[in-house]
């Protein structure tokens, strides 16, 4: 019963923030670390004013340096706006990766999420640039390298 109550504090909270203005197209990079160090080329599709979907391809490193891994990531967003170009979002995502190690090799499914702040430069200072820092904390199964994952990573896109 707790947890049907915190949902419906949470649920009010985000229906009584401003939805943001989402772009319509973003691509860039997001870098960043946590259970993996890497990089992501990022693509951001709009599908209305408070939502969108990212898409990203990537290649990191975990921190004791024996598996490398290639992956794909799809997220869903809610973007809501906290001031003129300032926003925060959250949403679920899915992926699949492959884990490359010195001993054995894997094919990973994951599902996670989501949550960050970005700035618009495009709203702010004419400038088509988005800037974001998020942390995405995802499950891997079906494979051998299982488990809890997350990361941190800055964005920066361009906007068109």
């Amino acid at each position: 019963m707790k947890k049907v109550f915190v949902l419906s504090l949470v649920f009010c909270a985000f229906s009584t923030l401003a939805f943001s203005q989402v772009n319509a197209h973003t691509f860039g990079v997001r870098l960043g670390g946590g259970s993996y160090v890497g990089g992501e080329l990022s693509y951001q599709k709009g599908i209305s004013n408070a939502n969108r979907i990212e898409f990203d391809f990537g290649y990191s490193v975990d921190n004791n340096n024996d598996h490398d891994r290639i992956y794909a990531l799809g997220i869903y967003h809610w973007d809501w706006n906290i001031t003129d170009a300032l926003n925060w979002y959250v949403g679920p995502g899915v992926g699949a990766g492959l884990f490359i190690g010195a001993n054995q090799s894997s094919f990973n499914v994951t599902i996670g999420g989501q949550i960050g702040l970005e700035y618009d430069f495009l709203s702010g200072a004419d400038v088509p640039i988005l800037a974001s820092v998020d942390v995405r904390p995802m499950w891997d199964f079906l494979g051998d390298n299982a488990g809890f994952g997350w990361g941190a990573a800055l964005g920066i896109r361009y906007i068109w």
